[in-house]
């Protein structure tokens, strides 16, 4: 007895480990109809004592891996009867066979919550199940409003896509003001390009975007302009130029173009990072958390050895996964990638305190210390209104520590929360929908990315009443500022990075006119209306752009002028960068139904997009004029319908 204890004993790890090593297997199969023998898309299938549930192909297949010898599924879709099926682990290529149900449509019962994901296992967590009631009398109003039901007897299971909570900041339009009652117009300068990523994603699902989502200036922003770089001590220089309007040719159109100063990647100083990185529940999607490693992988080629990175993580809590390191163990700085899941609430507030307590641990003087956020935006626990991170991320910028904000993902996207905080953090803020764009993002514009070389970057025009009746700034809205505010440097403003342009575009009525309507006030009634008085500078300049600027490091600004001289051309006389620039203009301007859009037509936007096309070494620009077919044709779709 005693030997045979010794044997057992003995041979325990041996068999437990036997157990452990168990191969995994999968199971592949199709959800046809018994009917006819087509494939059914879109069915839920569950197995059973797991958590895991899979939603069929547009072929109807399905698959799924364990360790167990057999399994039961459940398949369950609108229309047709529940399926329940025993099946080894050893079989392949089941062929599951669903019969219609003659239960009249009433009777579904909305059993989940979630998005189906194509060509892949799920898991059971990508479903949001409410709990079941008592009432088995529910209407089916009563069920989508509520989501809590209890399935009355015969009743057919429904999977529904989660209600679509994206967040984004209203945009009241700029309107044309009078030279003579607002001579000044001051803006911050904008390298965002948020916007016409989330257009994009739209456009390629079939769908126009939110009106919201439409920034003008950011989808301007987008593409790269051949402006020359500055020739003197300052890391900027301002070009002008002028055209007659394509979409209303009695005014015309005024290009400001900024060129920031590009300095060669072994120039740059040293870096100081901290990515923060959202693994909550929310993170777990394709175009989610495994995107951001990719993204975040890219980043970390391009690293050199005198760089140093943190990870932070957070979801329920925030923790470091990994500490300081420097740029040359890159493998190390991978493998923590790697390990990253998705679970979990989201305390996005918690996780930002601590990305910024790590960055002033490591912090390098006169080096880029940066903040960079990884997120959908949906902070829900800790530190969460707009105001509080806001100040948050104030606060540590004036200790020189920046934030660039980079989203991901759509659906439950919070646009605003992640604008907000990277105009308040010194750093510019991109949404990344695909592979291609976190390449362009880490890969082809490191620098511009990551090193700021001018910050509080301000524009201010100032309108010649000789030569300028009216004037209106083509997006810009949410980055608006004070006439005082150009001179006051205390005022935050917009960054630039190096070999970053900033280009904004101005609709002006020249000078004997007419005003559009809105454009215009009544005469004062307790004033003098006398004609503005003799300009003290020459008739034939049309405009003056300032521009203010502080050094990385600075604290006191610096100004730039440059004037603009009449003689305006038409726009198919222009530079090719000036003609995309209009395209794109009109392209937004459809795109939110613009009340200023005047005669602007997508067969207008494209034309101009194919003269203005060149070399396009990266196929931007050809990817635009395609952007610009879809759009056309979703809006002709859309039109019909109506």
């Amino acid at each position: 007895m005693k030997k045979l204890l010794l044997f057992l004993l003995a041979a325990f790890p041996v068999l437990m480990a036997c157990a452990q090593n168990k191969t995994e297997k999968t199971i592949t199969g199709q959800v046809v109809s018994a009917t006819d023998q087509l494939p059914v898309p879109g069915a839920r299938v569950v197995f059973a004592g797991t958590r895991f549930t899979a939603v069929t192909d547009s072929a109807g297949s399905f698959s799924f891996k364990s360790k167990m010898d057999s399994v039961t599924i459940h398949v369950l879709f609108i229309g047709y009867m529940p399926l329940q099926q025993r099946v080894s682990m050893n079989a392949s290529n089941i062929r599951m066979e669903l019969r219609e149900t003659q239960e009249a449509l009433k009777d579904v019962v909305v059993a989940g919550y979630g998005k189906p994901k194509k060509d892949k296992t799920v898991s059971e967590k990508d479903f949001k199940f409410p709990p079941l009631a008592n009432d088995a009398e529910v209407k089916m109003e009563e069920v989508v409003a509520a989501g809590v039901v209890s399935p009355p007897p015969g009743a057919v299971y429904c999977f529904v896509e989660a209600p679509n909570t994206n967040e984004f900041s209203s945009i009241s339009e700029n309107k044309f003001h009078t030279v003579q009652n607002e001579p000044l117009s001051t803006f911050s300068a904008d390298v965002d390009r948020a916007s016409y990523t989330i257009v994009r994603r739209a456009l390629a699902n079939g769908e126009l975007p939110y009106a919201e989502a439409v920034r003008v200036e950011e989808l301007i922003n987008y593409f790269d302009y051949n402006y020359a770089p500055p020739q003197d001590q300052h890391p900027v220089a301002i070009h002008t130029d002028l055209a007659v309007c394509p979409w209303n040719k009695s005014h015309q159109l005024v290009r400001i173009g900024i060129q920031g100063k590009r300095i060669p990647t072994g120039n740059l100083p040293p870096s100081n990072l901290v990515f923060l990185l959202d693994v909550s529940g929310s993170m777990d999607e394709e175009n989610k958390l495994p995107l951001v490693k990719q993204a975040f992988k890219l980043l970390v080629q391009q690293l050199r050895p005198q760089d140093r990175v943190s990870i932070v993580v957070y979801a329920g809590a925030a923790g470091t996964v990994l500490p300081s390191t420097p740029g040359n163990q890159k493998s190390r700085i991978i493998a923590a990638l790697n390990k990253l899941e998705a679970g979990g609430s989201t305390a996005g507030g918690e996780g930002i305190q601590l990305a910024y307590r790590i960055a002033r641990q490591h912090f390098i003087s006169e080096g880029n210390n940066r903040v960079i956020l990884a997120t959908d935006g949906d902070f829900n626990v800790g530190i969460s209104s707009d105001r509080e991170l806001e100040k948050l991320v104030e606060k540590e910028k004036q200790h020189g520590v920046f934030l660039s904000v980079l989203g991901f993902g759509m659906g439950n996207y919070k646009d605003n929360h992640l604008e907000t905080l990277a105009d308040k953090g010194n750093g510019n803020y991109a949404y990344i929908d695909d592979y291609e764009e976190a390449r362009r993002t880490f890969a082809t514009e490191f620098g511009g990315t990551l090193f700021t070389i001018a910050k509080d970057v301000k524009l201010q025009v100032e309108f010649n009443p000789a030569q300028v009746k009216g004037y209106r700034l083509i997006g810009y809205e949410n980055r608006m500022l004070n006439k005082e505010d150009f001179n006051d440097d205390k005022k935050d403003a917009g960054d630039m990075g190096s070999g970053h342009t900033v280009t904004a575009l101005y609709e002006i009525v020249p000078a004997g006119a007419k005003m559009p309507e809105g454009g215009s006030v009544d005469p004062l009634k307790y004033q003098r209306n006398t004609p503005p008085p003799a300009p003290l500078a020459p008739n034939r300049e049309v405009l003056t752009v300032k521009l203010r600027y502080k050094t990385p490091q600075g604290n006191k600004s610096m100004l730039l002028q440059q004037v603009l001289q009449p003689g305006a051309k038409d726009i198919s006389a222009c530079p090719a960068d000036f003609r995309l620039a209009a395209s794109v203009a009109q392209f937004g301007m459809l795109l939110r139904n613009s009340p200023h859009a005047g005669k602007s037509r997508y067969e207008d936007a494209i034309g101009l997009a194919v003269s203005a096309k060149g070399e396009d070494p990266e196929g931007y620009r050809a990817e635009y004029i395609q952007l610009l077919k879809k759009a056309k044709a979703i809006s002709e779709s859309v039109a019909k319908e109506d």
